[in-house]
């Protein structure tokens, strides 16, 4: 070993390994960050027009699963290239109003959320 340098003994590589998991955050952890997320910007941009998941102006056209899965959107994808693009009744959201990343969190929060 060259002078000035140090190895890792075994003890302190299990200290540091117990330190990093502990630290770290969970899946599960992330999962619910992001859900909280998908909520507050849901809340903020489309639960005027979809309160609980509903269509205030096409009572047909609601957010669950078999709707959605009925219209071709059954993917994060899917919902972003519709608040992207959406269809009559519904205002555009593009990138500036709506990032990316606060797209995909509103649609898995949708994806998620309503059954």
């Amino acid at each position: 070993m060259r002078r000035g340098t140090r190895q890792a003994g075994p003890l302190m590589l299990a200290a540091l390994s117990l330190l990093a998991a502990c630290t770290a955050k969970s899946p599960q952890d992330a999962a619910v960050r992001a859900t909280a997320e998908g909520e507050r910007l849901f809340l903020r941009f489309c639960s005027g027009c979809h309160p609980d998941g509903g269509n205030s102006r096409y009572p047909q056209k609601t957010l669950s699963r078999m709707v959605l899965k009925a219209n071709g959107i059954v993917t994060v994808a899917d919902v972003v290239a519709l608040l992207r693009n959406p269809g009559e009744g519904m205002p555009r959201f593009d990138r500036q109003t709506v990032s990316d990343a606060e797209a995909r969190a509103i649609a898995g929060y949708v994806l998620a959320t309503f059954p």
